[in-house]
């Protein structure tokens, strides 16, 4: 009787294990179940993304394939003597101006002294008509930096709303150089005309907008110069498709201490409102970035041409 009670007893204790095994079980199956249909996953929800600021806040992206991730961070800038500048060691930094009719006449002698480099406004096509036109100060303005020795660069203010517009817009500024050299990258400068109802690009799409910024830069490189595309935060996250433009150098438009865009560009445009001598209106101020190996390479090649 002894026995048969404790074997009732070990059978009841090991039935009673079986059941909680059981009822844990079908609870984590239960919860888990639960947690993946109701969006409670523990997988990350932004895997692969990354935030960034976008000009209006901070939203998550999914990065572009192909395309350099800036590696510059705020900790590389500072002041000297008064000016913004970078503080690290990977870059050859350059400073510049870009113009146009709108800084009136420019003693170019004088703003010399404080910039290396520029960009020239070659012209530009209306927002509402789309007529074309040269930058009534381009000629002076091209001329006098040149022989100031200031690297000189020249941009196309750009409304095309088509591929065909664009390659019309890039042989109209290559019609103005008229062959003339250039330090810098030919640069297509499309930008949105806020707060009007009239501007003939409202409605111009990321893929036609891309497409404008190939046909543009493709004929200008086809004419022996190199291109680039220059565009504000929005415009480089959500107007163009920088994957397609990898050929080209990017210039952005980041006004602040550093230069928080995601992607990696040769030029940053710093600020709006710079005192330049020699010119009575506000620049625009930009920093170029030359990575140093590049540079290093570039001067071994030219010694060994020597």
């Amino acid at each position: 009787m002894k026995r048969t009670a404790r074997y009732r007893t070990l059978l009841v204790l090991f039935t009673i294990v079986i059941f909680i095994i059981v009822i844990v079980s079908l609870f984590s199956s239960c919860i888990a179940h639960h947690g993946s249909s109701s969006g409670y996953d523990t997988k990350d929800a932004h895997e692969g993304q990354v935030m960034i600021n976008d000009g209006f806040g901070f939203v998550w992206i999914t990065p572009l394939e192909g395309v350099s991730v800036n590696p510059l961070t705020e900790n590389d800038f500072g002041t000297r003597n008064g000016k913004l500048t970078y503080l690290g060691n990977d870059y050859t930094i350059q400073r510049g101006i870009d113009v146009s009719e709108h800084q009136l006449e420019i003693d170019w002698a004088k703003a010399s002294q404080e910039i290396d480099f520029a960009y020239i406004r070659a012209g530009y096509r209306g927002y509402t008509e789309g007529q074309l036109f040269t930058d009534p100060r381009f000629e002076y303005n091209f001329k006098n930096a040149k022989d100031n020795g200031v690297l000189t660069g020249v941009y196309f203010f750009s409304q095309a709303i088509s591929p065909e517009e664009a390659t019309e817009e890039a042989e109209y500024l290559l019609k103005i150089l008229n062959g003339a050299s250039v330090s810098l990258p030919v640069m297509y400068d499309w930008e949105k005309i806020e707060d009007t109802a009239e501007a003939r690009t409202n409605d111009v799409s990321e893929e036609t907008r891309t497409a404008c910024a190939q046909a543009f830069c493709k004929t200008i490189t086809e004419a022996g110069y190199q291109a680039g595309v220059y565009f504000n935060r929005q415009i480089g996250y959500y107007g163009y498709d920088l994957s397609a433009l990898t050929d080209y150098s990017f210039w952005v438009s980041v006004p602040g201490t550093y230069p928080d865009f995601y992607y990696a560009t040769e030029f940053w445009q710093y600020s709006f409102e710079e005192k330049v001598s020699g010119i009575g209106e506000l620049c625009d101020m930009n920093l170029r970035f030359i990575p140093v190996a590049a540079e290093a390479s570039t001067d071994a090649a030219q010694s060994n041409s020597n």
